[in-house]
């Protein structure tokens, strides 16, 4: 019996009942997209971009790129994500603003595959381009939580925070905050310790940041969301709600300038992250050499995949 050649690692085949209901999801997160309400227009980006107009863009992360010489010696990449393309769309063709986009399309990433992390995965992108208001950042945050209440997930919440309430705090400290809910306080005192910090700083700056106020933009922002959306924010521990502050939250320290969010299951800060964004003012602008501010979000397609077929056996 002639046996097959295998798909490489973290790449796959997806048969004709998974297929079938990425689509299903697909096309229930375009049409809440397109309503009236947010206004969303999609557009398409090549695969492969010169490593050019990738690299610089993603700190660390970039080690994880896909990087080849075709055989005209120029250097290129799969994309990483859909957001770097689409600054380089604007860039190109100069749409008018504010542009509200979504692309949905394959990204590529060299990391370690596990379960529900493939090398190759869909990603399901959305922005607003060009416009300081922060009534964009209210639209985009409450376009992610209709949208995973249309495909099911009834009960997601939306963790946000301000990147400006850590300044003046050292970035190692920041990274570490950001792990608490994952590996809990002592074991973050502890990297803190071994990077140098002493205890007494260690429980000074964990006290600043946890009883950090919301930032004026933040309380317009969860204004926007409660008069112009109907969403309610989580003040107390097991109330009922759609958004929570949290000021511990602190992804993207490279590349976000204002207001960040991350999407999860529900009110468990512990629960993995369903999709994430924030506001990135300076990004855009690295094409255009000129300011164009920016706020986006994206899920992983395959990760809401998992999540809805749990939560409708978990709730039958």
């Amino acid at each position: 019996m002639i046996k097959a050649p295998p798909t490489p690692k973290g790449f796959r085949d997806i048969a004709p009942p998974l297929a079938k209901r990425r689509r299903e999801i697909i096309g229930k997160i375009i049409d809440t997209l397109e309503e009236k309400e947010y206004g969303f227009v999609p557009i398409e980006t090549p695969t492969i971009e010169f490593a050019d107009t990738l690299k610089g863009k993603y700190g660390e992360s970039e080690r994880l790129i896909y990087e080849f010489t075709d055989r005209g010696g120029r250097k290129l990449v799969l994309r990483y994500d859909l957001t770097v393309p689409l600054a380089r769309y604007v860039a190109t063709y100069n749409p008018p603003l504010p542009f509200r986009r979504y692309q949905i399309g394959q990204v590529f990433r060299g990391e370690n595959p596990q379960k529900g992390r493939f090398r190759e995965f869909t990603q399901v992108d959305f922005d607003t381009v060009g416009s300081l208001d922060l009534k964009e950042d209210a639209k985009i945050i409450a376009a992610a939580i209709k949208a995973l209440k249309v495909i099911g997930l009834k009960d997601v919440v939306m963790f946000i925070n301000d990147r400006r309430n850590f300044q003046d705090i050292p970035v190692e400290v920041v990274r570490v905050i950001d792990k608490i809910p994952k590996f809990g306080k002592e074991a973050a005192k502890k990297e803190l310790m071994n990077k140098g910090f002493s205890e007494k700083e260690c429980e000074e700056y964990f006290t600043k940041i946890q009883n950090s106020p919301p930032t004026k933009k933040l309380q317009e922002i969860f204004e926007i969301l409660e008069t112009q959306y109907g969403l309610k924010q989580i003040k107390k521990p097991g109330e009922a709600g759609n958004f929570i502050f949290d000021p511990t939250l602190a992804r993207g320290l490279d590349y976000y300038t204002g207001s960040i969010f991350e999407l999860k299951i529900s009110q468990n800060p512990t629960d993995l992250s369903i999709g994430a964004g924030g506001r990135y003012d300076n990004l855009i602008g690295s094409f255009s050499k000129k300011g164009i501010p920016a706020v986006g979000f994206s899920f992983g397609l395959d990760r809401l995949i998992e999540l809805t077929l749990n939560y409708v056996f978990s709730n039958n």
